[in-house]
């Protein structure tokens, strides 16, 4: 009885170790967007737009800070200084209005950016006033399938709001740095949000892998399963890669980007 239940044991070991395994990847640097204008410390966002097709690059801090546009090679296509007009945290395409988007700091509110026939902003159009998201740093990411703006929130869950009314439409529980079928102690993300970028997420449109975190401790992109909570998949950062706790992280043209504060540079990463 005993030698038929040993071999048994150590199958259900092995398979429930196989079930909980979460692919990883390393990732590559294929572009990057350099800033040009010394104004602002910390980046808040790279969108693409697919019409114009360029990429937006927006510092945070400040409404003067610098707002440069590049053309899909990352060659500055801006023929003069640009400024934000709008303390950027979030920013996004939204394909519904045909506008490029964004969310501010604190209660600036959300906006949306005027574009001429080159792509170029001709104006600051608010859209929302007050704070419509959770924390004075949250920056937004936009979920074009369900129009929906998701936030990371002190929890270390998703608050997912309306993109039109700005509005807290519900919460989407994660299971931090836990893939489905490992077994762990903890009752909640408190132990653990710490080794994350607490103001940014991503939502990179990959089924059940939508929503992705920058673990700054372990220096890895970790996607998640909306619908699970769980991780489902690990994206490793090359040793050079610039990573900070806030800001400086964002989701673009299906690349990974991260900005490099000493060098004033967007890396985006496949």
């Amino acid at each position: 009885m005993k030698k038929q239940l040993v071999p048994f044991l150590l199958l259900t070991l092995l398979t429930a170790g196989l079930y909980a395994q979460v692919p990883v990847k390393t990732l590559k640097q294929t572009l990057k967007l350099v800033i040009s204008d010394s104004n602002g410390r910390n980046g808040a966002a790279v969108a693409w737009h697919p019409v114009q097709k360029k990429y937006y690059a927006a510092m945070a801090g400040n409404a003067v800070f610098p707002l440069m546009i590049f053309d899909a090679t990352g060659k500055k296509v801006n023929p003069k200084p640009l400024e934000t007009g709008f303390d950027i945290r979030g920013l996004w395409y939204n394909p519904i209005s045909k506008t490029l988007q964004m969310n501010g700091y604190a209660d600036y509110g959300w906006a949306e950016y005027k574009l001429d026939t080159k792509g170029l902003p001709t104006g600051v159009n608010t859209l929302l006033e007050g704070q419509n998201q959770p924390d004075y740093q949250s920056a937004g990411a936009y979920n074009h399938t369900e129009k929906k703006v998701y936030f990371f929130n002190s929890d270390g869950d998703v608050d997912v709001y309306d993109a039109k009314k700005g509005t807290l439409e519900k919460t989407i529980p994660l299971r931090l740095g836990i893939a489905k079928g490992e077994e762990s102690e903890m009752d909640d993300n408190y132990e653990v949000i710490e080794d994350y970028n607490t103001s940014n997420l991503v939502y990179t449109g990959i089924k059940k892998a939508e929503i992705g975190l920058l673990n700054s401790w372990s220096r890895e992109i970790e996607l998640y399963d909306q619908a699970s909570g769980y991780l489902v998949r690990k994206l490793k950062l090359p040793e050079e890669a610039p990573v900070e706790s806030v800001l400086n992280f964002s989701f673009a043209n299906g690349r990974y980007w991260l900005f490099d504060i000493t060098n004033r540079c967007w890396y985006g990463y496949q």
